[in-house]
Order: structure tokens, then sequence, then C-alpha cells
């Protein structure tokens, strides 16, 4: 299974979950992406310069 791209929509959301200490594996499920890609973003090597999002998109699972 090809592992799918982070694309900078993702990331404010990304951040923001992160912010509210939901864990990689809740954030990656929402996104069908793989863990290491959150990883990716919350260390800096994926679009370092995007800003965490105000609010969670109304679909996010609660935690």
């Amino acid at each position: 299974m090809q592992d799918r791209k982070v694309t900078p929509d993702m990331v404010p959301v990304i951040k923001l979950a992160r912010g509210l200490k939901y864990n990689y594996a809740r954030i990656a499920s929402y996104f069908q992406i793989n863990q290491g890609r959150i990883a990716d973003v919350m260390k800096g090597r994926l679009f370092p310069n995007i800003p965490p999002a105000g609010n969670l998109p109304p679909d996010f699972p609660q935690a």
C-alpha cells in the first residue's frame, strides 16, 4: 500500500490536534496517513512555516 502524502491543507489541523493532545494514531486515522507523517509535521520536516488551525473540522473525532 502506498503511503499517502501530507498536503499543506492537512498541516494546520495536524498541528492543532497535537496541541490539543490528540495522539498520533487518531490524527493519522482521520487523514488516512501513516503516523510517521504526523511526526514529520510535528518535527518540522514537512511544512514548518504553516501555523496551526483555529478550529478542528466538525467531523474530527472527539477526544
